[in-house]
């Protein structure tokens, strides 16, 4: 499964891509997009070899699926993307496009609601338990259906930062996990939700059950 990850940041998320997509697994990374030049993602994209793109329109959707289908894109993955994606690009992969969100969706979502903005809404709600959310995407944010969620606990003392933090340890695990088993079966695949928060150490069980579009 050929995977363009698009991310706006330095690209933590992709390098758990990097590193998990490699012979002999049945996903590699073949472009890293950004709408930002001078993101560490793309730093991180050329230190492996990885063909990288700056989108010079995140709102043109025709040129970003002209540039998907020159490298045969199978999945898009996006990985601290912060545009939404244009309609066109939506259809054009229709059920191949997947974000991943630091919350448990639909709670702490939509426009504006990414890095600290979101822990920081979590903590203030009283939330007892956070956690990662891999959703299908569609023409809104974070409202495409979901892939995957883990836990991830709130503890009393926590700030944005150390929460942030916790939740990211997940988010290394979860997302490599998610593309990996849709690259064994030749699709996007739901994974279990946890019956109970597990630390980050836990390895992750994963279903073939297909993600209807």
């Amino acid at each position: 499964m050929r995977v363009a990850v698009f991310a706006s940041g330095g690209g933590t998320n992709l390098q758990t891509l990097l590193d998990s997509c490699r012979p002999p697994e049945a996903a590699h990374v073949v472009l890293v997009a950004s709408d930002e030049p001078a993101a560490g993602a793309l730093d991180r994209a050329r230190t492996a070899g990885v063909a990288t793109h700056v989108i010079p329109d995140p709102g043109d959707g025709d040129a970003i699926v002209e540039v998907l289908r020159d490298v045969e894109t199978d999945l898009v993955v996006l990985a601290g993307y912060l545009k939404l994606v244009p309609l066109g690009v939506v259809r054009a992969f229709e059920g191949r496009i997947i974000n991943i969100h630091p919350a448990l969706l639909p709670a702490f979502g939509g426009k504006g609601m990414y890095g600290a903005h979101v822990h920081r809404a979590v903590i203030e709600s009283g939330a007892t338990v956070s956690g990662v959310t891999v959703h299908l995407v569609n023409e809104e944010f974070d409202r495409g259906k979901i892939v995957a969620q883990w836990p991830v606990p709130v503890k009393a003392a926590d700030t944005p930062e150390t929460l942030a933090a916790r939740v990211l340890e997940v988010e290394h695990q979860l997302l490599p996990a998610v593309v990996l088993a849709a690259a064994r079966n030749g699709k996007v695949v739901r994974l279990p939700f946890p019956r109970a928060a597990f630390s980050a150490a836990d390895a992750p069980a994963v279903t073939n059950t297909a993600v209807s579009t």
